[in-house]
């Protein structure tokens, strides 16, 4: 998915901001009292593969960094966020060799010094395989991506320097963790700044049975995953979803939603979408077809412990589960994974995806708030 502002927030809290003119994009930025807190916005996306070729005369973001750098405090760093889901060809042939990965490096820094970024994130999803084509294009192709994946952040950071922010946007499916090997994620990690961990989507069109799509649990357990591999939890920012996600199921027991079945939810031969599944953001309009559902969902739907926590209604006229982060939620997320853990920060996908009214971003400044009131200026 690609959104127009993305936020990680802890007190690190961070956004990511999207091209207005693509397809679902909401550049939308509240008033500066409500961006208080946000210390990171990474700007999403340009494409992976404009770096393997000489720097354009400019770059095709959907706004300037000095225009974004505008909308929120002085303190913000602005960054801009290389690939997102799908976009893995630019990464494949960057990474190949070292000759391919120092043009490519040298060409991001390039960007950097044109745009006056303060960093990047790089958004491979995924090195290593199951990316978006992981059916028509193999995971036993990708096995060499593995051992590349890092060399080519270490040549990033070759180019970049010590004073240029890098960011990785990682997976929260541990199945998905394929690159982040134990041998691997201490290299990762020691390149990086701060690692954004994609812990939404957690349940998607792979699935077979119900399961909350950024669950509390779910998100720690991801995050653990990766400490377990070498990454240091400081380093770590938990991700929040400001958007909705539904799925058709089969029949399920309406008081206890969580783990019923599905049924395939994609092509078995090529992994597409056979329609069962669907989103949309708070900004978004409501499609018809699911607007008498989701209505059920928010005046009925409540946290359930079942499935490691999480907000979710099951309509038993439509036979559709849905899931979704709330305000309470976000809450749960600080106590029991931020607080616990000692992470780094959170960070949200995206930003304006929380319009009109910013919810879910107001109960992160709450969380905030009383941190910092207890003298806890960092998380």
């Amino acid at each position: 998915m690609k959104f127009p502002f993305g936020l990680s927030v802890a007190v690190k809290l961070m956004a990511s901001v999207a091209a207005a003119e693509a397809p679902n994009q909401h550049p939308i930025v509240p008033p500066i009292h409500q961006v208080r807190h946000i210390t990171h916005v990474e700007m999403a996306f340009l494409q992976s593969d404009i770096f393997n070729h000489p720097p354009p005369p400019s770059y095709p973001l959907f706004q300037t960094v000095a225009s974004t750098r505008s909308q929120f405090p002085s303190s913000t760093k602005i960054m801009v966020a290389i690939g997102g889901w799908g976009d893995t060809a630019g990464f494949e042939t960057a990474a190949q060799t070292a000759s391919s990965r120092k043009t490519w490096a040298s060409n991001v820094a390039a960007m950097v010094r044109t745009t006056g970024a303060d960093g990047v994130d790089i958004d491979w999803e995924y090195p290593g395989g199951n990316g978006e084509h992981y059916k028509t294009d193999p995971n036993s192709g990708k096995v060499w991506e593995i051992e590349a994946y890092p060399l080519l952040l270490a040549e990033l950071r070759a180019e970049l320097g010590t004073d240029v922010l890098i960011s990785a946007a990682v997976p929260g499916l541990e199945r998905d963790m394929i690159a982040f090997t134990n041998k691997t994620m201490p290299k990762i990690a020691d390149t990086l700044d701060f690692i954004n961990v994609m812990t939404y989507d957690l349940m998607n069109r792979r699935d077979n049975v119900t399961k909350h799509h950024t669950g509390v649990r779910a998100s720690k357990d991801a995050l653990n995953a990766y400490v377990a591999r070498g990454a240091p939890a400081q380093k770590l920012n938990l991700g929040l979803a400001f958007y909705v996600k539904y799925f058709l199921t089969e029949t399920c027991d309406a008081h206890n939603p969580v783990g019923c079945a599905t049924g395939p939810m994609e092509d078995p031969a090529t992994g597409a979408d056979l329609g069962r599944t669907g989103g949309f953001s708070w900004h978004d309009g409501v499609s018809e077809d699911v607007e008498r559902s989701f209505d059920k969902a928010l005046k009925h739907g409540w946290y359930m412990e079942e499935g490691g926590g999480g907000y979710g209604f099951w309509d038993e006229e439509e036979r559709r589960w849905w899931t979704f982060d709330v305000p309470e939620v976000i809450s749960r997320k600080f106590e029991q994974v931020v607080d616990e853990m000692g992470i780094g920060g959170v960070f949200a996908w995206g930003l304006g995806e929380d319009a009109p009214k910013f919810r879910n971003l107001e109960r992160v400044n709450v969380e905030i708030d009383k941190r910092v009131a207890l003298g806890r200026d960092e998380l």
